[in-house]
């Protein structure tokens, strides 16, 4: 039996959480508390929907083969994570050839299969590729020469190595055979999200009619220049049937348009998501044979460019971004980082709630005036895997 005692971060009223085992068992108000602004937040911890690597560790097997800088070993990232306030993530699994993405996917499912606390912590794999637009801009950083067309085999291959675990499934819906795949993977039981795309408004529609639930870090993965309106970014955002995800790491979107995606998705659309890439949290300087550079800052860039490279913070970052770009409440922020991306998956209100009978995945912080929020404790089933 654990209790913690801290500030509710729905309602900011003192609170004592009693976890017994794996769950929640009671939320009971602290009577005797001290003053209510000396104490920190109790929260359900972040869900990250797309985490690719992190801290020179990535869950694309070989993506940085030719360099000694970067290692395919996964648990640390989950280690990482944990230090941040993130329990459940979706390993996300990009575009590369077939092999190499079936090879990560199947070094994950190993991973997995034998780490049975690795496996409570990873509600299934977000794969994002290879079947988006080719075209400059909206393909991102995703090589075009592996880009292709939905195909069922491929995706067949793709859970077939993943064990099954594949729940989330990035794609341009406006590619030839998009709308059928999108149905197919609906009936699946795999989330589809919409990404790297250049559809038309019409295409962005009948797409979410097809199944489609989720954009993939709205506003990024997009064309330098754009169509006043309409334009594929407009439609998403207007689109009551979508939720939003986006990377609030203050160098992806800037706070004025954070600021107005979180207005017009509200707290019940918008989910953040870090997009972390491998050598996100490592120290400034050069990688990857000098192609990449992080910055002090954390950006990180295509060398001697200012054009992006990856996403280099965790949520941590990104709910105290999303509060101080946008104007929300901590608990919006919060719910943005956890509940809607359970949501998402359809496993609320087992996670991402602190109600009793809800998993105990759970996280103890406070949130300083700059910087990131401070993670005191997290805890996953009820077990404490970060204390600091």
């Amino acid at each position: 039996m654990t209790v913690l005692t801290g500030r509710h971060y729905l309602t900011g009223d003192p609170v004592r959480v009693t976890v017994s085992g794996p769950t929640v068992a009671a939320v009971e108000p602290w009577f005797d508390a001290p003053p209510s602004e000396t104490l920190p937040w109790l929260a359900p911890a972040f869900f990250d929907l797309q985490l690719n690597g992190y801290g020179g560790h990535d869950f694309n097997v070989g993506a940085w083969s030719d360099e000694g800088e970067v290692s395919d070993e996964i648990a640390p990232i989950y280690e990482l994570a944990a230090r941040t306030g993130t329990v459940q993530l979706m390993p996300t699994v990009t575009t590369n050839s077939l092999e190499r993405m079936e090879q990560s996917l199947a070094a994950l499912a190993s991973v997995l299969d034998a780490d049975p606390a690795l496996q409570r912590r990873t509600p299934g794999v977000h794969v994002e590729g290879p079947f988006l637009s080719s075209d400059d801009g909206p393909r991102g950083a995703h090589p075009r020469s592996y880009i292709l067309d939905p195909d069922w085999e491929i995706y067949r291959r793709f859970q077939d190595a993943a064990g099954g675990r594949i729940r989330l499934f990035t794609l341009a819906p406006e590619l030839e055979g998009g709308l059928e795949f999108i149905e197919r993977l609906v009936d699946d039981g795999v989330v589809v999200a919409l990404g790297h795309t250049a559809a038309s408004p019409a295409q962005i529609s009948d797409a979410v009619s097809a199944g489609a639930t989720v954009s993939t870090h709205l506003g990024n993965g997009a064309h330098g220049v754009l169509a006043r309106h309409p334009n594929y970014i407009w439609e998403q955002l207007a689109d009551d049937r979508l939720y939003a995800t986006i990377i609030a790491d203050g160098h992806h979107l800037p706070p004025s348009v954070v600021k107005v995606m979180a207005r017009a998705k509200g707290r019940s659309r918008l989910a953040l998501v870090s997009d972390a890439v491998s050598i996100g949290g490592l120290a400034p300087g050069l990688y990857k044979g000098g192609e990449r550079e992080v910055l002090p800052s954390g950006r990180i860039v295509l060398a001697g460019t200012p054009y992006l490279a990856g996403a280099g913070h965790l949520l941590d970052t990104g709910v105290a971004n999303l509060i101080r770009f946008a104007g929300v409440s901590l608990a919006d922020a919060v719910t943005a980082a956890s509940t809607l991306p359970a949501q998402i998956l359809g496993l609320t209100p087992r996670k991402g709630s602190l109600e009793p009978g809800a998993d105990a995945d759970l996280i103890v912080f406070t949130l300083p005036d700059d910087g990131p929020a401070r993670i005191l404790q997290t805890l996953s089933f009820g077990e404490v895997i970060h204390a600091g």
